[in-house]
């Protein structure tokens, strides 16, 4: 869920909008503001260093298209923490590993929360889910314990090990199908990953429901739109003492798509209860799932039904939508994106190709598949991956913390309630934690350390860390360990004769590759 992004809109007629709404609205509350805060007899505080910024909209014109690109460059001249200003919001920056663990865990406890974002409030009913729900009893006790207890824990993960080799399976078989009918032809890679992450992601969330066409259509039909939408901050959010811009500035599309999304969620719950229902779904008794393909749907309305007084009560059919679009859409992200920058490295860098092809083989041996079991003795694999996710997070920055008291960070005064964004890209590319060869992709560089991405070291935090870590990390990283091994088992790749790789990255709900991934695959069985 950490994996989820903004993509901050500043395009000229969204500004041109909002300047003559702010400036017939906003001058009199701020001038109010400067005047009330001007006579209040308080000490002087020393905030972190902030670039220079306009009246009214604060920083957010400095922004740009790719936000963890213009904050990285303004770190340089500001420093690994720097405060700015959006809108009325104030926002704190953080761009190295050092100040991303003070915040992450020295001081967890203070920056726990979420702050209050529109859009995301709409499709997740007030923050019912796992990543945008405030801290407090409802994230304890309801979202944060089930994700880790019912769906996302390490039993759960293993049950589902035959969707992910069957998918991985089926894959191979697309590829090798577009191969022989069209040699030498490129293939949509950035098509076939979507394809398996969906379809993989589905099956677990959903049910074997996802797989049917007409359910593929409807889903593909809404969740592309629902992840851009959840993942913008509208200016709206940036002026919380002026509530009636949320009625102006949210469109009756994003409404038609929180409608549509809440249909299709409704629709996929009932035909799982009815599919419960024939089959005679036996007791769960509120204990962990057993060791069969259930899918979250399936638990969540076993909890709904069969769990004790407390959670029948937290299980509402609005959090059992919520959580499972969350699932859904951030698991969805945090696979194929990785494994689609992992290629286009990969191909872009033959040597280490080679190496990895060749570590994977020889593990593999006779063998026609991989099997998960392999995987543990890929040493080289798994440092491919995470020097992917260094350079290429998935998210670039994470999903905003918001501090729920004043609070002091590197000698600097933090006041309540300041929206907090880690930039991991611009972390994964500090020469202080990786030195002078930042720029490139090494793998070996984790061959010789024990830097993980399961929050323990801050230098490599793609999924975040702390109490607001992504619970999904185990269910991530397998579909793009045995999906990315697979590849480079059962093919050779190269880009089109005279093709040169394009790895400029759009800013969203996730960094996506700009141009997608179009290789010419050669079947090595």
């Amino acid at each position: 869920m950490d994996l989820l992004l903004l993509n901050l809109l500043t395009r000229p007629l969204l500004l041109h909008l909002f300047f003559m709404v702010v400036v017939i609205i906003m001058l009199p509350v701020t001038l109010f503001q400067y005047l009330w805060h001007s006579s209040a007899k308080k000490p002087k505080l020393v905030q972190p260093p902030s670039p220079s910024r306009l009246p009214l909209i604060g920083n957010l014109h400095q922004l740009g298209s790719l936000p963890h690109r213009s904050l990285r460059a303004m770190s340089t001249r500001h420093g690994p923490l720097m405060l700015l200003r959006l809108g009325q919001v104030p926002a704190l920056v953080v761009s190295s590993a050092d100040m991303a663990s003070e915040v992450m865990k020295h001081q967890d406890h203070v920056f726990a929360s979420r702050p209050s974002l529109t859009v995301p409030n709409m499709f997740t009913r007030n923050g019912r889910d796992v990543a945008f729900a405030p801290y407090g009893d409802h994230w304890r006790q309801q979202a944060k314990k089930v994700s880790l207890l019912h769906l996302l824990s390490a039993k759960m993960v293993r049950s589902f090990r035959h969707v992910r080799e069957e998918e991985v399976a089926s894959m191979v078989e697309d590829i090798a199908g577009a191969c022989a009918s069209a040699p030498g032809r490129a293939i949509d890679m950035t098509r076939v990953l979507n394809t398996l992450a969906k379809h993989v992601i589905g099956r677990v969330t959903l049910g074997e429901i996802s797989r049917h066409a007409a359910w593929g259509d409807y889903i593909d039909e809404i969740m592309g739109d629902v992840s851009v939408a959840m993942g913008t901050l509208h200016v709206c959010d940036c002026f919380p003492l002026l509530p009636c811009l949320r009625r102006m500035m949210i469109s009756g599309r994003v409404r038609k798509m929180v409608d549509r999304a809440d249909e299709i969620m409704e629709q996929i719950i009932e035909d799982n209860e009815r599919k419960c229902a024939a089959a005679g779904e036996g007791d769960h008794d509120g204990e962990e799932p057993k060791e069969t393909a259930e899918s979250f749907v399936e638990v969540l309305l076993s909890l709904q039904k069969d769990g004790d007084d407390e959670m029948k009560r937290l299980m509402t059919r609005d959090t059992i939508k919520s959580m499972i679009m969350d699932m859904y859409a951030a698991g969805m992200d945090s696979t194929h994106i990785v494994i689609e920058w992992a290629m286009a490295e990969l191909v872009s860098n033959p040597r280490v190709m080679k190496k990895l092809q060749h570590e994977v083989r020889q593990v593999v041996g006779s063998k026609s598949n991989i099997s998960e079991d392999d995987l543990t003795q890929m040493d080289y694999l798994r440092a491919v991956v995470k020097e992917a996710m260094r350079l290429h997070p998935p998210g670039p920055l994470l999903v905003p913390r918001q501090s729920l008291r004043d609070t002091t960070v590197g000698g600097y005064h933090i006041p309540k309630d300041t929206w907090v964004f880690i930039n991991v890209w611009a972390i994964g590319r500090d020469s202080i934690s990786w030195g002078e060869t930042v720029e490139e992709f090494q793998p070996e560089r984790f061959l010789d350390n024990d830097i993980d991405y399961r929050g323990q070291h801050f230098e490599l935090t793609p999924f975040g860390a702390g109490r607001r870590i992504c619970p999904g990390i185990g269910f991530a990283i397998a579909v793009i360990e045995l999906g990315l091994a697979t590849l480079v088992h059962k093919f050779e790749w190269k880009l089109l004769e005279g093709a040169e790789m394009d790895m400029s990255e759009v800013f969203g709900i996730t960094m996506r590759k700009k141009s997608g991934l179009q290789l010419v695959a050669t079947p090595c069985f």
